[in-house]
């Protein structure tokens, strides 16, 4: 018996969209009657749903809406760790975007690294495209700028796969490297208005530039995002980490799988992993397929290209 009939409304969600992703979800069966709702299946089944429904509900009781991609989501999260608190996972909100649309964690995997850049002063976030790594990295560099605990954003990127060779592009400066940062430049537009993003530019307050400017600077009361890290030599790897200054965070964030260095060269962001995976004030978090949060294919395409047969093709570039 659900007490309140609004609450359960909106956790079974319009036509019982809800309860039929619940349904997929955990293979049980849900029979709702008014407020009351009736779950049938075997044990294991019956257990996970009623997780699931308890907590969705406790949710809704909040006041947050809930939609069949929540629910996916929010048994996601249980599967993976049956004593998560969803309302703690999902009503961290970082920011709320331009659109008036909250920015927050949609998964376990979300919320640790959320937890790490604020506890951390350098994070690494290794995973496939699409899990939200530097679009969460934004959401709090700018919290951190608005609530004047850091006085700078700087997101870089290395300019090109094939060196960084600038000079033999037509245009000025900006026309060589803004197809580059453009990923960028989207998720901002996304979380701020585009007169405020000129705005904080114009002012020196946010920049985006290629990694190949970051040399010989040294960034204090900044938080830095590097982008596409795997992309990133040895050289430019440490460049970049020994440019954080006092009061400072830096969020280094790419996909090992998607290294188009040329040469064989080794990638900077895997050489990073092995060396200081063990220093203290730094955090490596890890993302799979299953964190995806674009449409549902994305996942299985990942999954589809990660157990291609070697003979089928070298490594594939995704569209990051």
């Amino acid at each position: 018996m659900l007490d309140d009939n609004r609450v359960a409304l909106t956790l079974f969600g319009e036509r019982n969209a809800n309860l039929k992703r619940i349904e997929l979800e955990t293979n049980a069966r849900l029979h709702s009657r008014g407020n009351e709702l009736t779950l049938m299946g075997n044990a294991d089944a019956i257990a996970q749903a009623r997780l699931l429904v308890e907590q969705l509900y406790r949710m809704a009781r909040s006041g947050r809406p809930i939609g069949p991609e929540d629910v996916g989501r929010a048994a996601e999260v249980l599967r993976g760790d049956s004593t998560a608190n969803l309302q703690e996972v999902f009503s961290d909100t970082i920011l709320v975007g331009s659109r008036a649309r909250p920015i927050a964690p949609k998964g376990l995997a979300q919320k640790r690294y959320v937890d790490a850049i604020r506890e951390r002063d350098i994070v690494f976030a290794i995973g496939p495209a699409g899990t939200g790594k530097t679009y969460l990295a934004m959401a709090l560099a700018l919290r951190e700028l608005l609530e004047k605990r850091v006085k700078r954003i700087v997101l870089t990127r290395p300019a090109l796969e094939a060196g960084e060779r600038l000079g033999f592009l037509p245009g000025t400066m900006e026309d060589k490297v803004s197809p580059y940062l453009r990923p960028l430049y989207d998720a901002l537009h996304d979380m701020l208005d585009f007169d405020r993003v000129q705005q904080l530019m114009e002012r020196g307050i946010l920049e985006i530039a290629p990694i190949a400017f970051m040399r010989g600077r040294t960034l204090n009361d900044s938080f830095v995002i590097l982008d596409e890290a795997q992309n990133t030599t040895s050289e430019q790897m440490k460049m970049f980490l020994t440019r954080l200054g006092f009061d400072s965070k830096a969020v280094v964030t790419g996909d090992v799988t998607q290294i188009d260095l040329p040469d064989r060269r080794r990638s900077g962001l895997t050489e990073a992993e092995v060396l200081l995976k063990n220093v203290d004030g730094i955090a490596f978090c890890y993302f799979t397929e299953v964190d995806v949060v674009r449409h549902p294919l994305v996942a299985k395409i990942i999954r589809a290209y990660e157990s291609k047969p070697t003979d089928a093709g070298g490594p594939g570039r995704s569209d990051r």
